[in-house]
């Protein structure tokens, strides 16, 4: 195995790879992302996502052998560096030594005309991103639709916080949200906090439906709520004013997938 041996941080990947994992500009400018740990990247060669190139500290070359063989297959170059400048370019607190640099996909899948969506304008954490996309996932949801100004979901937090879900979920980053969801001809239904919305539980989904979500603060725009079908509501007890967007998404995407 050819290996490429880094030393100093002021090398030109070593210094890419810290621009791709704190800034969004860089990622977009670049059309890389990082992924970093054994899992995430795992999952990426279980989805044929080729690594552009793939960093690995000292350590874990020795410690991760057997897993890594098949990272080296997968990889087009291949870098060792010492644990301690691999310290200055990991997001996690405990790296395991494995990063891989990752080209963005160059294309946005289409949104079928019989499938059925989550589409959240604006959502600014990438937690609630991650967590979103899991329970999508492990509901048979047929996708996210993402707006331009959300969260990026190559970020090493969304990328994270989804488990590995963000690479294998289609993902559609629209740069008009409401003109090209009405443009696809499905149904759209507005989740707000409205008692004169159709309550959820009510609702008689079918395929060819895209649920909207807002943003954390502000929920969805006026031009989104208007755009949409149908305004739905999701019926609370007690004194309960909202929802965290996450447990919005995933009781709406329940009910929509039920």
């Amino acid at each position: 195995m050819n290996f490429k041996v880094i030393t100093s941080k002021d090398n030109p990947l070593i210094k890419l790879v810290c621009s791709l994992q704190s800034s969004a500009k860089v990622r977009k400018s670049e059309g890389l992302f990082v992924l970093e740990g054994l899992r995430i990247c795992d999952d990426a060669c279980d989805n044929s996502i080729r690594f552009d190139k793939l960093i690995i500290s000292k350590t874990a070359r020795e410690k991760y052998a057997a897993t890594l063989s098949k990272f080296f297959a997968n990889a087009d170059e291949i870098f060792e560096i010492p644990d301690s400048l691999f310290t200055k370019i990991s997001d996690t607190t405990s790296p395991q030594g494995v990063i891989a640099v990752v080209k963005t996909p160059s294309f946005s899948p289409e949104i079928s005309s019989c499938g059925r969506y989550i589409a959240l304008e604006n959502l600014n954490d990438p937690s609630n991103l991650g967590a979103i996309s899991r329970t999508a996932e492990a509901l048979g949801v047929s996708g996210l639709i993402l707006s331009r100004d959300s969260v990026d979901p190559y970020s090493p937090k969304s990328l994270r916080a989804s488990m590995g879900t963000l690479l294998r979920m289609p993902v559609i980053i629209l740069n008009d949200f409401v003109d090209e969801i009405a443009a696809s001809g499905l149904k759209t239904y507005a989740c707000v906090v409205d008692g004169d919305a159709m309550p959820i539980n009510k609702v008689n989904f079918t395929d060819g439906s895209i649920l909207l979500i807002g943003n954390e603060a502000n929920g969805l725009t006026d031009v989104a709520k208007e755009a949409a079908t149908q305004r739905i509501t999701i019926p609370m007890c007690g004194k309960a004013e909202s929802l965290n967007a996450a447990t919005a998404a995933s009781i709406s995407m329940w009910e929509m997938m039920k």
